[in-house]
């Protein structure tokens, strides 16, 4: 049985990663609390079901101290478990309660409050949670980016650890789930030659410029040459994802042909995801 657990901030798109999994054939229970989850997998097993999406968030508040030692127990009986958790930033949040008009789950039990500090407490009250799960950042993600980000989640090796490499732009914000960020704004610029402008860092004519260019081709030899070095101590600490975020100033020409490039070298040895947040449908 593969059971996929959904958390994460309220207003993050779990529901549509939750919808996602529904088109998918997956059996789908929303807020559920975690003391339940045992049983409710038994429940299902039984009933001959084998791919379950669940939803589990602050909503069941009270339950959330337990899904830890959950989730420990139903993978000690083989179960293929994955959690994955839901992030953006604050003023995304904010933007996304104002434009649907709803109000933030905590705010019925603290009606003193504001969204935004609803918000702090949900991040600190799920905290544990986020320490479990694949983190990530929806802040700029549209609901169809978030959905093709999800699929290629589900289609890892969860027995491996997964080196992600994340291209994102300084302007929009650091990525809420990068381990490391590298800061490719000092290498030449192809935004400022009008042929390439409109393009993005996969075109060939920007690969030739950027691998033209000495200095970009030292930065990536010394990114990689320090991911060679620490990925093994990642290993060793049983870690199943690290994401290597990759930022120029917009996100689409230098930090898209390192994260690309750097894909290209470790692929051949590890599992490798690349995400480009700021030209996200390049990645599908």
């Amino acid at each position: 049985m593969q059971i996929v657990l959904i958390s994460g901030l309220s207003g993050s798109g779990k529901s549509v990663a939750l919808k996602l999994l529904e088109d998918l054939g997956y059996y789908c229970i929303d807020n559920l609390p975690a003391t339940l989850l045992p049983q409710t997998v038994r429940l299902l097993q039984n009933e001959g079901h084998r791919q379950l999406g669940i939803s589990v968030d602050i909503r069941g508040a009270q339950s959330l101290p337990a899904l830890p030692d959950c989730v420990a127990d139903l993978k000690a009986h083989g179960l293929d478990v994955r959690v994955l958790f839901l992030e953006a930033q604050t003023e995304a949040l904010l933007k996304r309660f104002s434009e649907t008009r709803r109000p933030h789950p905590l705010s019925a039990l603290h009606a003193d409050r504001t969204v935004s500090e609803c918000i702090v407490q949900e991040r600190e009250m799920l905290a544990d949670v986020a320490g479990l799960a694949h983190r990530v950042d929806s802040t700029d993600l549209s609901a169809n980016a978030l959905r093709a980000w999800v699929k290629q989640w589900l289609s890892l090796d969860q027995s491996r650890l997964t080196l992600i490499f994340q291209s994102f732009g300084f302007k929009h914000g650091l990525p809420l789930d990068a381990d490391f960020v590298f800061d490719a704004r000092c290498l030449p610029n192809p935004y400022y030659d009008p042929a390439l402008r409109p393009l993005t860092g996969r075109d060939q004519p920007v690969v030739a410029f950027l691998e033209a260019e000495p200095l970009a081709l030292t930065m990536f030899d010394d990114v990689a040459s320090y991911l060679a070095r620490w990925l093994p101590a990642f290993d060793r600490d049983n870690r199943s994802y690290v994401t290597v975020a990759i930022g120029c100033t917009g996100g689409q020409h230098r930090s898209v042909w390192l994260a690309e490039r750097l894909a290209a070298r470790f692929g051949p040895e590890r599992q490798v995801l690349v995400r480009h947040r700021e030209s996200w449908a390049d990645t599908i």
